[in-house]
């Protein structure tokens, strides 16, 4: 079907003729509260999605022109805009960018009957979800709107975890615990449940996983609360030095001594005191810490007496098994007991994928705030690139996560959709960790289509990455070694939302 066809008609499916393998398949009843938004100059078009929308049981409004449909957005939001692209008196385009002013969740599909490579690529930077050319099949826009729907749904979802953990996370937003994984919810639930007692904690994970924010939480849900919160890294300071801070000195005690001073137990008397990489510490050093544990008891360095007592809560964490650290020499075993009351074990991030759009969206929401000016247009992840994040397995867990968000914060340009190509992640030439990446046991648990599916898809973006950079983005000579024709590579391009600017990961000239 095309715009202006005399004959253009929309077969109305049901719900029940859709593929039920599909996946993403909203049930019909959520869809009831999904807004779409038709906007299409063609009546009979107009009218046949209107129809079909209507049928398959979304709230559906329509508009014939770019001005009525902007004078519509002034007045409401909607979840989801189909547009044509070529409207008047002003472009589909401006169509877009007014839908996403209105609320910047709005998943937006372009369509055409006049597609080109140049429009597609245009429509993705300005923020289109998706790009339809006409003629297109009832069947492939049913399932495309049930795509886009189950986003709006995910997306409703999201937001209003974030708004429930933000509330409850100690009552600050500080220290926000999001993820909705099992073991990581499992985690919270045992930090919540001890955190009211004076139990000490070994939190134990990997770099990164975000053992210092769970010790935070644990100390602002305690009734120590309103003291201090005292953090030391064991594995920053030389044992001289660590014992000074941590014990505090007498004068004269060693050259510089000038003065007494008291030490970090001193300070975090009666609140907690958390000592990070807890393995790491002299075990010389730990001698005396276990006095402290056991008995209060503080004795500055160069004195001969007892300097105080302390009433301190002690939380340890460790990226390294406490246990090995044990058996290695590293750690007493006496004063690992006294500091593993209770365990908790914090999952890699590779570990809790499905938490990674949640983390992601409020790392872009808080530096953007943090970085720009009140009132400026964020930006928002493309769906390609929520899945292209999920597939990698981040090394760094949740601190590597922030650090890539920061950064894309920082470079990115109000309202523009970040795409897998605008992720600052470091690949090998081949780029064989990315392949590898996407095997994760979510995909491995589909069915062989999907996930072939999937994994085809990142081996095509990956293959053309390395492609275009071997040929300094020499299109001929790109389509030339990959034995295909250039209409072929246009097409990746298209499908993958490749940049083409100069200055992108790609370095295309074309």
């Amino acid at each position: 079907m095309g715009a202006g066809d005399n004959d253009a008609r929309i077969e109305v499916l049901s719900p029940a003729a859709l593929p039920s393998r599909d996946p993403l398949c909203v049930p019909h009843e959520a869809k009831r509260s999904i807004r779409i938004f038709v906007v299409e100059n063609d009546r009979a078009l107009r009218d046949g999605l209107a129809s079909m929308l209507g049928a398959d049981g979304y709230e559906v409004t329509t508009a014939a022109s770019s001005s009525e449909a902007l004078e519509a957005l002034k007045r409401r939001s909607f979840d989801i805009v189909i547009t044509d692209l070529y409207l008047t008196p002003v472009s589909g385009m401006e169509v877009l960018r007014a839908a996403q002013v209105a609320k910047r969740d709005t998943i937006v599909i372009v369509i055409t009957g006049h597609p080109s490579v140049t429009t597609s690529i245009e429509a993705h930077r300005a923020g289109a979800w998706d790009y339809l050319p006409k003629p297109f099949t009832a069947i492939h826009l049913q399932i495309l709107l049930g795509r886009a729907a189950h986003v709006v749904l995910q997306s409703r979802q999201m937001h209003e975890l974030r708004a429930q953990l933000l509330s409850t996370a100690g009552h600050s937003v500080e220290t926000p615990l999001l993820g909705t994984s099992p073991a990581f919810r499992s985690a919270v639930a045992l930090a919540r449940k001890v955190a009211g007692t004076d139990a000490s904690v070994l939190i134990s994970g990997e770099s990164g996983t975000g053992k210092e924010l769970f010790a935070r939480f644990i100390h602002q849900q305690s009734r120590r609360a309103s003291k201090p919160f005292v953090a030391i890294n064991c594995a920053a300071l030389p044992e001289p030095l660590l014992e000074s801070e941590m014990f505090g000195h007498r004068k004269g005690a060693f050259t510089g001594a000038d003065r007494d001073k008291p030490g970090l137990f001193e300070t975090a008397h009666g609140g907690t005191m958390l000592l990070d990489e807890i393995t790491e510490m002299p075990v010389a050093l730990q001698t005396k810490l276990l006095r402290t544990l056991q008995d209060g008891v503080v004795r500055r360095v160069g004195s001969e007496r007892q300097d105080a007592v302390v009433d301190v809560r002690f939380l340890s964490a460790t990226n390294r098994d406490p246990q090995l650290a044990v058996k290695e020499g590293a750690l007493r075993a006496d004063l690992l007991y006294r500091l593993r009351v209770v365990p908790i074990q914090l999952p890699a991030l590779r570990e809790r994928r499905e938490d990674i759009p949640l983390l992601a969206t409020h790392f872009l929401s808080d530096f953007w705030e943090r970085h720009r000016r009140p009132g400026t247009p964020p930006p928002k992840f493309s769906r390609q690139c929520i899945e292209f994040l999920r597939t990698r397995t981040w090394q760094g867990n949740v601190r590597e996560l922030q650090n890539v968000v920061e950064h894309i914060s920082v470079l990115a340009e109000p309202g523009q959709q970040i795409t897998p190509n605008d992720v600052p992640l470091a690949e090998s030439p081949e780029g064989l960790g990315a392949i590898t990446d996407a095997l994760t046991p979510e995909i491995l648990d589909e069915d062989y289509h999907s996930a072939k599916e999937k994994l085809t898809d990142e081996f095509e973006r990956v293959y053309l990455r390395h492609l275009v950079r071997r040929t300094g983005g020499n299109l001929a000579r790109a389509a030339r070694i990959a034995n295909v024709d250039r209409t072929t590579l246009y097409r990746l391009v298209e499908k993958h939302n490749l940049s083409r600017r100069p200055e992108s990961a790609l370095e295309a000239k074309w």
